[in-house]
């Protein structure tokens, strides 16, 4: 037997249908962020890199690359300010001439110096008007981009006690996405972020899942939560808070990352691989639960400030695709048996068999199959595009992104 059958008999012996598994695989949609693919850094400066992508259209091509080698990242998000372009139509061919297509439009309410004081809890009602005038333009953006998701997140907050009004702030907020919210066409879907802190060090305006979950469900049943993996204070279970909101139908979307110490937007798993399993189990169960109608946004948003940015996005969905593969074989029957009998060890067990599960060879099963590389970081280095792009791009100014 070849590692490949080895794997089937030991799955199916666990009673893990295999060819479900591969099914789901094969479904697995990733979206990847246009500015992962230009330069970015931090609140001390931004670190160019050679190659890095300036325009839209570069940054469409560069996650074209990553969608050809891994097989399961079609979508490309786009940041408005950071992605404009004078024919949103030309985008929009671009990206289908690629192979790719326009996945979230991200409003950017947090740059202009208006916004220093807060954008939708600003005590100036201009500011605010302004906030949701560019979120109207981010909705018709997304309407000629072909956009099905609008993707909120807000620096509101304040540094010091008695700055502002926490609940007249919340009633601004409030008032301004239901406008927001008003102005989408049924196709669209708004998903709202939170952060704990930063770049408010006092409080932040959405500062937790519970406080996003009560703005969206101000707003009506297509406003829902967006967690960003990163976005949490230390300790936080983010299993449980995914686990929550799923039961309650309002589990939105995902920003991919990890973190070490605060919102570091490192690649998701690299700090802790099996806090992203034990996140992925609770989707895979939700998704294999009879009559599940679960409908999640899986996107990527991370800073490459010293991997090289392609090479780093395809070793990001390399690892979301590996751990979904664990997921998706977690013996529930054990798991079921095992907490029926109160044996908390069994229990724990089943979740760590699949989690050290080797799924290599699956993956290059499925991969190849869909026609994308068996080992696609290796594929792509070896493709000749990333000494090209360094070659003919160089180091330039103006990619765009985190830090600038």
């Amino acid at each position: 037997m070849n590692e490949y059958d080895l794997l089937v008999d030991r799955l199916q012996g666990r009673g893990v249908d295999v060819e479900q598994v591969v099914r789901r695989l094969k479904a697995q949609c990733i979206e990847t962020p246009s500015w992962g693919y230009a330069d970015s850094g931090t609140r001390f400066g931004v670190f160019p890199q050679a190659g890095a992508a300036v325009t839209i259209f570069e940054k469409l091509e560069d996650a074209a690359q990553v969608h050809r080698y891994t097989g399961i990242a079609p979508l490309v998000a786009t940041h408005v300010l950071w992605d404009m372009a004078d024919d949103p139509q030309a985008v929009r061919r671009h990206a289908e001439s690629l192979g790719v297509r326009i996945g979230s439009v991200n409003p950017n309410c947090f740059q202009d110096r208006e916004y220093w004081m807060g954008s939708i809890t600003n005590r100036d009602p201009k500011v605010r008007e302004k906030a949701v005038r560019h979120m109207w333009d981010s909705i018709a953006l997304g309407e000629a981009l072909g956009s099905t998701v609008l993707s909120l997140w807000f620096a509101d907050g304040t540094d010091y006690p008695g700055q502002g009004d926490f609940r007249q702030r919340k009633r601004w907020a409030q008032e301004c996405l239901r406008a927001v919210y008003d102005r989408m066409p049924a196709s669209m879907r708004m998903l709202v972020e939170y952060k704990p802190f930063e770049p408010g060090f006092y409080h932040t305006d959405i500062a937790d899942w519970g406080m996003a979950c009560t703005f969206a469900k101000h707003c009506g049943d297509r406003a829902l939560v967006l967690v960003d993996l990163g976005h949490h204070l230390h300790g936080a279970n983010i299993e449980h808070i995914i686990a929550f909101l799923i039961d309650e139908g309002m589990l939105g979307g995902f920003h991919f990352n990890n973190r070490k110490y605060a919102d570091d937007d490192l690649m998701v798993g690299s700090i802790n691989p099996y806090e992203l399993f034990l996140i992925y189990t609770e989707l895979a169960k939700a998704e294999q639960a009879p009559g599940a109608s679960l409908d999640v946004a899986y996107m990527v948003d991370q800073a490459f400030n010293t991997k090289k940015k392609i090479p780093g996005m395809i070793q990001t969905i390399e690892m979301i695709q590996g751990t979904y593969a664990r997921a998706l074989i977690v013996d529930w029957n054990a798991v079921d048996v095992a907490q029926a009998a109160g044996d908390v060890a069994r229990a724990e067990a089943a979740y760590l068999e699949a989690f050290q599960t080797d799924v290599r060879p699956l993956l290059r099963r499925v991969r190849a199959e869909m026609g994308a590389a068996e080992q696609p970081l290796a594929a792509y280095l070896a493709s000749g595009y990333q000494e090209k792009i360094e070659r003919e791009r160089g180091i330039r100014q103006g990619a765009g992104g985190l830090g600038q």
